[in-house]
């Protein structure tokens, strides 16, 4: 029974030392690459989250591309070229402000389109309820005054 509780303890408290934090597996000579590798992690998205940044994403697939952004910054790449390669292997979704093309046209103006037809709709509406009454016509008028005859006798 001791044995069998000596085993669990040592395999309880080991357990940490085989977990591998993030924070700690990318580690630079300097403070700024530091911070240029935090930055362009939270610039990217992961392409199998919904939105989520590289740092935050525990999908395997960020975890490969923070890996990419690591080996390449050690390379000595720009940020404009890491940042490229993503955008050519995974799609202008990589990033969370993607350019303005002609593909995402409908990205960037939809929502102004959207508004400016809302608003005519609005304009067009509103107009339509300002118009007076169109006035009554003779047999209407005549079926008018019989009905106020009708009412007062």
């Amino acid at each position: 029974m001791k044995l069998i509780s000596l085993l669990f303890s040592v395999l309880l408290f080991s357990l940490p030392a085989q977990a591998v934090v993030e924070g700690y597996k990318y580690q630079f000579d300097n403070e700024q690459d530091d911070e240029r590798f935090a930055a362009l992690v939270k610039d990217l998205r992961c392409p199998k989250c919904q939105n989520q940044d590289l740092a935050d994403s525990n999908a395997p697939v960020a975890s490969d591309m923070r890996e990419k952004v690591y080996d390449m910054m050690q390379a000595g790449k720009s940020d404009d070229e890491i940042v490229g390669y993503m955008v050519d292997r995974y799609g202008d979704f990589v990033h969370y402000t993607p350019p303005v093309s002609s593909q995402t046209y409908l990205l960037w103006f939809g929502p102004l389109l959207v508004f400016i037809f809302g608003l005519i709709v609005l304009i067009v509406i509103r107009r339509g309820q300002k118009q007076p009454p169109l006035p009554l016509s003779e047999e209407e008028q005549a079926r008018l005054q019989a009905l106020k005859n009708k009412a007062d006798s």
